[in-house]
């Protein structure tokens, strides 16, 4: 559930500075002019925006835009130091911090009398929301068997994809940024009884040579579920004897020191970073275009829920190399559409806008799990980390493709139509993982790969 809040801090720049309609008092006087003593407002629609409050507009224009580059810098900075701090300290404990920073800083924001800080905030806000959403997936992708890993790795998304509707309908009853602002933060205080239910992940526990917590983890998960947990030490005892001559560390180079560890890294990064791209350029694209802005949003957020559920039958009966690429191509098409139908048919755009939008989705989920499965346990996160990195170099990059709308309107969907298709080329050069076990070491990602059909590890 800390998705939800993490996409409502991502996309909420959308309602809290949407496009506004400024003129001069006096109605002909151009408003960036020196002449002109005094602007309007158009309230009709949000009676308060960083924009009205602040007078960014003219010279300043930019500034809600540096303002989101900087929050998706906040979240890049969130999602490495977090991976660095989980891979060493546990899963946990930094999660639970991560949710406690983000609910202090977040309920800050709206009451920011200065725009600098509430820069300031929006990026300590999005360091929280950065390590909150990777160090709860890799978790989530831990404590889950290969049996419902794929499940789990798509239906953790859901929450997400309800995120951008249910910002539209937020934004649509409080149409005053701060009340925005503060009703996206408030439900974070439900994430603090993480302190009590989450466990540690007993892959990392093990990773790290701690066997009697992670055995105080499993026969907890043995108890609630009512399984028998009288075989859980000595089956433990006999996987930390087998391990403990290839027991490793990792470090951040390792991800890139050998040779598969390097392949894996570029590609599902780089198809990270077009996700990242094309992810939020479309939600940005979309939600600039004319019309209803609760409409545009909501639809393009609808289209992203059958998307990502999907990717759960997708990546089960066709692997996920074959779904990533497939849904690259998916989105390529539909954004190379839009860049022929003229700009003045707002619907069109939007409806073939979401349509792209429900394959970016699915590229978004399959990519998750597929990273979480193609890194071992010792640089899990860190891996996780990297990728997540490279999807907020994406979107950071964003505002100013889709800005290239004003030069000519096609530039942005072109742009978001031939990444894709590259991206698909890399995913092409990875090694199916679907129903391996997770790689525990360096040692099993040499292995593992190889030959899939053939794998040891394949369950």
């Amino acid at each position: 559930m800390c998705r939800v809040p993490g996409m409502w801090q991502q996309l909420s720049i959308i309602v809290i500075a949407p496009p506004i309609n400024v003129t001069c008092v006096d109605n002909i006087t151009d408003k960036c002019s020196t002449n002109c003593s005094d602007v309007i407002y158009d309230r009709s629609v949000f009676t308060e925006t960083i924009q009205t409050q602040w007078n960014l507009i003219c010279d300043k224009s930019q500034l809600p835009y540096l303002a989101q580059t900087i929050t998706i810098c906040g979240i890049m900075v969130g999602s490495f130091l977090f991976g660095m701090l989980s891979d060493k300290y546990g899963r946990r404990n930094p999660l639970i911090y991560g949710v406690i920073l983000q609910l202090m800083s977040s309920g800050a924001i709206a009451f920011a009398p200065w725009f600098w800080l509430f820069v300031i905030l929006r990026f300590t806000a999005a360091i929280a929301t950065g390590g909150v959403m990777v160090t709860s997936f890799v978790l989530i992708m831990e404590l889950i068997g290969v049996k419902w890993r794929t499940q789990l790795g798509v239906i953790c998304h859901v929450p997400y994809n309800l995120g951008q509707p249910s910002l539209a309908l937020i934004a649509y009853f409080f149409r005053d940024w701060h009340h925005i602002q503060l009703a996206i933060t408030l439900p974070c205080l439900l994430l603090l009884s993480y302190y009590w239910i989450v466990p540690e992940s007993p892959r990392w526990l093990l990773a790290t040579r701690k066997p009697d917590k992670a055995i105080e983890v499993m026969q907890k998960a043995a108890h609630c579920n009512k399984l028998q947990s009288n075989s859980i030490e000595g089956d433990v005892d006999k996987f930390m004897r087998k391990t403990v001559e290839k027991h490793e560390k990792g470090h951040f180079f390792d991800l890139f020191r050998r040779r598969n560890m390097r392949i894996r890294t570029i590609c599902i990064s780089t198809n990270w970073f077009v996700c990242g791209m094309c992810f939020y350029g479309g939600v940005q694209y979309i939600g600039q275009l004319g019309g209803n802005i609760f409409i545009n949003i909501t639809i393009s957020g609808l289209f992203q829920l059958p998307g990502t559920l999907s990717a759960m039958w997708f990546t089960q009966y066709f692997g996920r190399r074959y779904t990533l690429i497939a849904s690259n191509i998916l989105t390529a098409l539909f954004f190379l559409l839009i860049s022929v139908v003229p700009s003045n048919l707002n619907l069109v755009i939007t409806l073939l806008g979401s349509v792209g939008m429900f394959g970016m989705a699915i590229s978004f989920t399959t990519a998750y799990i597929y990273s979480a499965e193609l890194f071992p346990t010792i640089i899990r996160n860190r891996g996780v980390a990297i990728c997540s990195i490279s999807a907020r170099i994406g979107s950071m990059i964003t505002p100013f493709i889709v800005g290239l709308a004003v030069i000519k309107p096609w530039l942005p969907s072109v742009n978001f139509c031939i990444a894709p298709i590259f991206s698909a080329g890399l995913a092409y050069c990875l090694p199916e993982t679907r129903g391996i076990k997770l790689p525990e070491t360096f040692e099993d990602v040499d292995v593992f790969g190889k030959s899939s059909e053939d794998d040891p590890n394949r369950s």
